[in-house]
């Protein structure tokens, strides 16, 4: 039976959800810390995913410093409901995918789905470090959820978590991985046919 002297107890005496994600955030100290762990524990993966948004070398120190400012304002917000990887990478990506939103503005550049992605023909002498510029070059001319899968991928996340990070279910990130390596493998195969 409803009363509203009970409601007006029981409402006093209860945390409202706003007021409990709160007292479950880090202190300032705890701030500086979790930042520190992250950006020593995370570093080259946040270094890999600027050369994946980003291929002109001073616009990618710009991008990763982004990524890192990002990181730090958004530990006034960590609330541990995730993982420090799983809350680095969700930052990490929503800023560099703003980022390339942005450039994208200012440069009115054109980004390219899968099917119309074109790369140059790869030399049959071609090293490791071109064919590593050439993947590197067609991944920055996908669209950014495209770029975002593939370089969670290639980080070693699996679809469950490259999932809980974009919001699309595993089945769908699983689907969408195996499309980019196969485009990824024709287009090395077409470049070497190419190159002959």
């Amino acid at each position: 039976m409803y009363s509203p002297r009970r409601a007006e107890i029981s409402e006093g005496t209860r945390r409202k959800p706003q007021e409990k994600a709160e007292s479950q955030r880090p202190a300032p100290s705890a701030r500086v810390e979790l930042y520190r762990e992250a950006a020593a524990e995370f570093g080259p993966a946040l270094i890999r995913l600027a050369r994946g948004y980003e291929n002109d070398p001073d616009r990618r120190r710009d991008l990763l410093q982004e990524v890192h400012l990002a990181l730090w304002r958004s530990f006034a917000l960590f609330d541990a409901r995730c993982s420090l990887r799983t809350w680095t990478y969700r930052v990490a990506h929503a800023s560099a995918a703003s980022y390339v939103l942005r450039q994208k503005r200012a440069r009115q550049s054109m980004l390219v789905g899968l099917e119309d992605a074109e790369m140059p023909p790869v030399p049959p002498d071609a090293d490791h470090r071109m064919a590593l510029a050439r993947l590197t070059e067609l991944i920055q001319q996908l669209k950014p959820l495209d770029r975002q899968l593939i370089l969670l991928y290639l980080e070693g996340m699996e679809a469950v978590e490259i999932g809980e990070l974009t919001g699309l279910s595993a089945r769908n990130v699983a689907t969408k991985v195996h499309r980019i390596k196969s485009l990824l493998a024709r287009s090395f195969q077409e470049g070497a046919r190419h190159a002959r």
